[in-house]
């Protein structure tokens, strides 16, 4: 009389569960790959009908050739602190309007920043509509 054993041992694996975990750790990168990455936020800007009288500001260019200009008279930037100085005195709240071509490399126009953040004047970056 043979005797078979009742705890037959299988030796086929699933994979369903494996499958599934798989899956799941895909679902989880991906949506937390799209929250990393810096996507641009789209932003919708406030419109007004009414115009706004700005105080008089002095405007600070620089142009593609790296010259700095004050109010369309061109200044050397080892000048533009002392020249920007004097503009600025006895204003209550001086601000500066930064009008920088696109050619521009950045660092050039956080020298003017610094410049404005060290004589604690506001400032301004302004943009096409």
């Amino acid at each position: 009389m043979a005797i078979r054993p009742r705890n037959k041992i299988n030796a086929e694996f699933s994979m369903s569960s494996m499958t599934d975990i798989v899956f799941l750790l895909l679902i989880f990168f991906m949506v937390t790959s799209t929250q990393i990455a810096p996507n641009g936020l789209q932003v919708t800007l406030p419109k007004s009908s009414s115009q706004i009288t700005q105080k008089p500001t002095v405007s600070v260019s620089i142009n593609e050739n790296l010259q700095f200009a004050v109010n369309m008279e061109i200044i050397p930037f080892e000048n533009l602190e002392t020249y920007l100085q004097q503009e600025l005195a006895g204003q209550e709240e001086p601000s500066i309007v930064l009008r920088v071509d696109t050619k521009v490399p950045t660092g050039e126009t956080v020298k003017v920043m610094e410049i404005a953040s060290r004589n604690r004047w506001k400032f301004t970056l302004a943009t096409q509509p």
